[in-house]
């Protein structure tokens, strides 16, 4: 009987490849061509070169192009550029922490408090309009708020609350993660709106009859169903901060010092190489992270 079986298992044909699915595999991977030329061109080619930058010689006046590793022993081997890194997480960490709180609680009314889905969409909407502006106006706009002389220090001056003005303000971390938190919490409130607008209704409702508080409700199906959108807002805020130079520079008033002001700096003295170096650097320690955030969440249901 085996042998029976094994004979009928040999005669059986081999099934070939239909001639018309290998047409639709070259044409799938046609369709994706145009797209691999955008990444390839505008973003493994820059990556690139910034690699091969990275280990070139330089002086005050021009580069020499070869292979040496003293950018990247400097840049890991001085103590001023580790806190410079510590400095940047710093802020990474702080305003991804607030902006992770506002944006889940704005998500959530925005998501489960307002019935109406033109309303909805009418409080969306008028939560980008600060994105109308730009960065560099939403960020100065600050100033005239946290200055010495300023409406807050006016106010609390006046109210008696302080007897002089507060100098902390402005030119500070604290105005650092300020304006950060205030141009970063819409990268935050988007994704997790968009997945909390997906979590059906009708979970929620069985919980509750199933006799769970708000709380519970929250805790146990609002908030594991919200973690890709969570991810994902983290994933953008993250790297936002990690490359933002102009709003350390401008709000800590040259008090405080970041990984992506440090280059633009290096940058400004000619030191391409040395900058390059730091830029390689960032990006494997940016990707670190995002991938730290990939194997705890996944996102993919979400893109």
């Amino acid at each position: 009987m085996a042998a029976m079986s094994e004979t009928a298992i040999a005669d059986v044909p081999i099934r070939k490849r239909k001639p018309g699915s290998r047409i639709a595999e070259f044409a799938a991977y046609l369709q994706a061509l145009p797209l691999l030329v955008i990444l390839g061109a505008f973003l493994l080619l820059p990556i690139a070169m910034i690699t091969v930058v990275s280990f070139w010689d330089y002086d005050f006046a021009q580069m020499y192009p070869g292979f040496v590793t003293f950018n990247y022993t400097e840049t890991l081997g001085s103590w001023v550029t580790w806190k410079t890194y510590l400095n940047t997480l710093k802020f990474a960490a702080i305003v991804w922490g607030l902006t992770l709180t506002i944006g889940f609680w704005v998500a959530y009314f925005l998501a489960f408090h307002i019935r109406s889905t033109a309303m909805q969409m009418v409080l969306f909407l008028i939560c980008t309009v600060p994105f109308l502006t730009s960065n560099i106006i939403r960020m100065i706009s600050w100033i005239p708020v946290l200055g010495r002389n300023g409406l807050i220090n006016s106010a609390l001056v006046g109210a008696g609350i302080v007897p002089q003005p507060i100098e902390w303000l402005l030119y500070s971390d604290f105005a650092v993660v300020l304006a950060m938190v205030h141009l970063y919490t819409l990268f935050m409130v988007t994704p997790i709106f968009n997945t909390m607008m997906r979590i059906d209704k009708s979970l929620i409702e069985a919980a509750r009859d199933a006799g769970a508080s708000s709380l519970q409700v929250l805790t146990n199906v609002v908030l594991p169903l919200s973690k890709p959108g969570m991810a994902i807002g983290t994933i953008f805020v993250v790297t936002l901060v990690m490359a933002d130079f102009s709003t350390v520079q401008v709000m800590s008033g040259g008090q405080s010092a970041s990984v992506a002001l440090m280059m633009k700096n290096e940058m400004s003295l000619l030191q391409y190489p040395a900058a390059a170096a730091n830029a390689v650097v960032l990006l494997i320690l940016v990707l670190l992270m995002v991938g730290g955030i990939l194997r705890v969440v996944d996102i993919r249901k979400e893109l």
